[in-house]
């Protein structure tokens, strides 16, 4: 830039005079003759490090309150180790995360080629998601569970459902309020009403009458009542899942005490659009983790409050994304059918494996994860210390259920996101880490 004059940008337009170089012109001497240079010499004696005033304290950082109510990190000390052992070049089975290791299918992909073409698809898109993909969603929903939603009011795209998740709640909860939610907790569900300034109820939700027994006993007794009620099945981490009276008790309960609730295919419940609302994400079904792409649906008063929040914070996700999932959504069922008997298999290569060496473990009738009891005589190490065992000396990652809250603890979550031969080959690591202590044959 020139050295006359020194300008920056401010929205919505124009350029004004930097306040910094206001400053030094002030400064100068008046004169009528020329403005001086504004480069000054440097002063022939410099003061010395010891003469100088500053302070050798540390720098203190007042980071917001909402940074500090948040729990330590229980994944951290394994996901720092299982980086630490990929650096070194060995070679992790990794189980901790439900990040699928299938690519989509080739058409989604072929699709996302062709849009990367399109220079239309570079430029901002809008935060709300674009038409024609928020109408998909509406016609998905129509074909598959027979509920009619309002392209325009009630489905808004979301970078994935976490992003979605977090954001409502910002939207919903303040200081004050109150949400409930499953235990053991998948940490976004606790964390994201933290974040908003909101408290957690944790209920166990492993017993589906008696978790919606104590929503009703805590709505009774709790003043001011709960705001919020957050629930999916099947559940992450424990595999729990329902029947479809769950959703009727649910929605009649939140009508009853005047609570919302944030869940996940539950719209086809008669009334469920009144209440609340649903988020799902394309990453499992169509192995498109990471892409972020997913949608929220349901009450029109929730969407437009998620949009008000999303309308700050992003311009929306990248175009040819939006298109490629809107091609996957409108072709991809038979691919989500061959994926799902695929998880199948090999949720019973890794239930079966583990059983047969003496593991307790009921095999999940949904979901991408086994919740398995840590075994006899190793249930007192905590599972936090077990799972670092497993990685340590049979080079198998898993996420320890007190990460997920105490009610997770004596548990492990193992995604089952590896194809069958990497799961028997965890189960053998695991078998031969296991056998010199074990009372099992």
């Amino acid at each position: 830039m020139s050295s006359e004059s020194s300008t920056n940008f401010s929205s919505p337009g124009g350029l004004v005079e930097s306040p910094l170089r206001l400053a030094a012109a002030d400064m100068l001497p008046q004169s009528s003759g020329p403005i001086p240079s504004p480069h000054f010499p440097l002063p022939t004696v410099m003061r010395s490090e010891t003469e100088a005033s500053f302070s050798d304290e540390p720098f203190s950082i007042p980071v917001a309150d909402r940074v500090k109510r948040l729990p330590p990190y229980l994944f951290g000390k394994i996901n720092k180790l299982k980086h630490k052992k990929r650096q070194d070049g060995i070679d992790v089975i990794d189980l901790g995360m439900g990040n699928p290791t299938d690519p989509p299918e080739q058409f989604i992909i072929d699709k996302m080629i062709e849009a990367l073409s399109d220079a239309r698809n570079h430029r901002y898109s809008v935060s709300n998601g674009v038409e024609n993909l928020r109408r998909e969603v509406a016609k998905r929903y129509d074909r598959k569970y027979g509920v009619k939603l309002n392209a325009a009011s009630e489905v808004i795209a979301c970078i994935g459902s976490k992003e979605g998740f977090s954001h409502m709640c910002l939207a919903l909860m303040g200081p004050g309020d109150t949400a409930i939610v499953p235990a053991p907790t998948f940490p976004i569900h606790s964390y994201s009403v933290m974040l908003a300034s909101g408290n957690v109820i944790a209920l166990d939700v492993r017993n589906p009458n008696e978790f919606l027994s104590n929503i009703s006993y805590t709505c009774e007794h709790l003043f001011p009542k709960p705001k919020l009620v957050i629930v999916n099945f099947p559940h992450n981490p424990s595999g729990t899942c329902i029947e479809q009276d769950f959703y009727v008790d649910l929605v009649a309960l939140a009508k009853k005490y005047g609570f919302l609730v944030i869940s996940d295919f539950a719209l086809a419940t008669p009334g469920a659009i009144d209440i609340g609302v649903e988020l799902t994400t394309m990453s499992k079904g169509y192995s498109m983790a990471g892409w972020r792409i997913g949608y929220c649906c349901g009450n029109a008063e929730m969407v437009r409050a998620l949009g008000t929040i999303k309308g700050y914070y992003d311009y929306g996700i990248f175009q040819a994304i939006q298109i490629s999932a809107i091609v996957a959504m409108r072709h991809g069922d038979e691919s989500i059918d061959r994926l799902c008997e695929e998880y199948q298999r090999r949720r019973d290569v890794l239930v079966d494996g583990l059983t047969r060496q003496g593991w307790e473990i009921e095999a999940p009738k949904a979901g991408m994860f086994v919740w398995a009891k840590v075994p006899e005589p190793w249930a007192e190490m905590g599972s936090i210390n077990f799972a670092l065992k497993l990685l340590n000396e049979a080079g198998v990652a898993v996420s320890p259920g007190r990460g997920f809250g105490e009610e997770g603890e004596g548990y492990l979550r193992l995604a089952i996101v590896e194809n069958a031969q990497r799961l028997r080959q965890a189960v053998r690591e695991i078998g031969r880490c296991l056998k010199p202590e074990s009372a099992v044959a």
